[in-house]
């Protein structure tokens, strides 16, 4: 039974991100970090995967569907990316420790949690790595996602969608923690705390251009400069964002 949990999910190869969240008190202070997938697809893959196993057995990692992909491409598997440059690049950045990694990954895990019980631990929802719920999604839908589960398990930590949020569904509690790299909704690196029964939403505001600035002299994908600029400087607002995933979960 682990006491306090940090969760951080869809860090996407944002390394300074991640580094500024991992010196917030409440995350350094964490029993175990679990890191909900997409830790690639981006910037600093490498250097972000690299940076997670150095914290050892302190961290958990599941693995997202941008790293299945990006798994996959490296491979030489053709997942419909080929015109996608940060795919292709991203993919060829990955050793083959990195890919061994990736491959042992697990898409999903169950960690007791003091105050919750058995809490899964998810990308998007514990049947697929990229099926879409969010916080609006009627019961209905949400009751089918989660029908496979044990009924033991009434909590389900998940990420995918990029947005912080809370909210029960027929008893269970649903935690997304929002995205470290490219949040939605607003700015700034956002993850949970559970402890003692409770959760708590986290964020650390980072100065945009320092943001930028360290993104880029740290990364060696082509045009970094612009993909910077254009997805971490103007996080999109959290009804762009519902507009654009909404269709996916099937209203």
């Amino acid at each position: 039974m682990v006491s306090t949990v940090a969760v951080l999910s869809d860090i996407h190869g944002v390394l300074p991100a991640l580094e500024r969240v991992l010196v917030e008190p409440a995350v350094a202070d964490a029993e175990l970090i679990v890191v909900t997938g997409d830790h690639t697809w981006g910037p600093q893959p490498i250097g972000v995967l690299d940076r997670l196993t150095s914290l050892g057995d302190r961290v958990v990692l599941v693995r997202g569907n941008a790293d299945r992909e990006l798994l996959q491409i490296s491979h030489g598997i053709d997942v419909g990316l080929a015109d996608d440059p940060l795919s292709v690049w991203g993919a060829a950045q990955l050793r083959p420790h990195h890919q061994e990694l990736l491959e042992a990954m697990p898409e999903q895990i169950t960690i007791a949690v003091d105050g919750f019980g058995p809490v899964r631990f998810c990308h998007a929802t514990p049947r697929n790595d990229e099926e879409v719920v969010l916080v609006d999604s009627r019961l209905e839908r949400w009751v089918d996602v989660l029908s496979d589960l044990p009924d033991d398990v009434r909590t389900i930590v998940c990420g995918h969608t990029h947005m912080p949020f809370t909210r029960l569904v027929d008893g269970r509690l649903i935690v997304n923690p929002g995205s470290i790299g490219l949040p939605y909704g607003r700015a700034g690196a956002h993850w949970a705390i559970l402890a003692d029964g409770a959760v708590t939403m986290g964020r650390t505001l980072i100065e945009p251009d320092d943001l930028v600035n360290d993104v880029v002299a740290g990364s060696g994908l082509p045009g970094v400069k612009q993909w910077a600029e254009e997805n971490l400087r103007n996080p999109a607002s959290d009804i762009e964002a519902i507009h654009t995933f909404g269709p996916r979960d099937g209203r």
